[in-house]
């Protein structure tokens, strides 16, 4: 009887075409497929709770299998830890119910881009804080933050390459952290567009230095145009924080 395994996978996506599978085969999930097949012999598909560019980084990102192993589900994340890189690490495994999904299912995703503010870059986070000597008006970017709390569509704030049938997505939550001199923003939403926490993270960081106003972003929103919001930030910066589910 084929059972649902769900894993939750942390990973550094500095030398990886990204989660989703391609041609090259140099993404996460063909790694991961590729150690599922070592150990259970299985030619299977990985399902994730979402995609991540070339380059992003993931604490918490989930994805779910069906399989005809018999593995426990405690056992899984040690044996296929021995079989990935090290800059892939399975953190936990359980069994669910047959129709989770781990797209689906999801009720909400938090994404984190990383700011990195001294005056030259920290040799040992340069690969996952984006460098941004300037100061920027943390007060400000609160504030432009605040305007995109809720449900709108987000077109101005996806990449022109966006295949989505339509662009309306919720956000619950935008908030910014201070840590000496890392700047932390986190973004909680329903699902994201592609490329839309970066070019949300670099709209703040143009409200930061003073090229925009957060009484612009409502006018951004309305315009459904790309072009009228900021540019797209490094990818580096970027990490898919968590994935929540229902706890039912």
């Amino acid at each position: 009887m084929s059972r649902n395994i769900v894993m939750t996978v942390s990973y550094d996506g500095t030398t990886y075409s990204g989660f989703q599978s391609q041609p090259s085969g140099n993404t996460i999930q063909d790694i991961v497929e590729a150690a599922i097949h070592s150990l259970t012999g299985e030619q299977l598909r990985i399902i994730g709770s979402g995609r991540t560019d070339a380059g992003v980084h993931a604490r918490g990102q989930v994805f779910n299998f069906h399989t005809e192993s018999r593995i426990p589900p405690e056992r899984w994340a040690l044996a296929m830890n021995t079989r990935l890189p090290n800059d892939i690490v399975i953190l936990e495994a359980w069994e669910a119910p047959e129709a989770f999904h781990s797209r689906h299912s999801a009720k909400r995703k938090t994404y984190r881009y990383t700011i990195d503010r001294r005056k030259f870059p920290d040799v040992f986070s340069r690969l996952y804080a984006f460098h941004h000597p300037t100061p920027l008006q943390v007060d400000a970017m609160r504030e432009a933050l605040c305007h995109l709390i809720g449900e709108h569509d987000f077109t101005s704030f996806t990449s022109i390459q966006s295949t989505q049938p339509h662009h309306v997505r919720t956000i619950f939550e935008a908030w910014l952290e201070e840590d000496g001199p890392l700047l932390y923003l986190f973004v909680t939403g329903s699902g994201f567009l592609y490329n839309m926490v970066r070019i949300i993270a670099g709209t703040m960081m143009w409200v930061g230095e003073g090229k925009l106003s957060p009484a612009d972003i409502p006018g951004m929103l309305a315009a459904v145009d790309r072009t009228c919001a900021g540019p797209t930030a490094m990818a580096h910066g970027l990490m898919l924080w968590n994935v929540e589910y229902p706890t039912e």
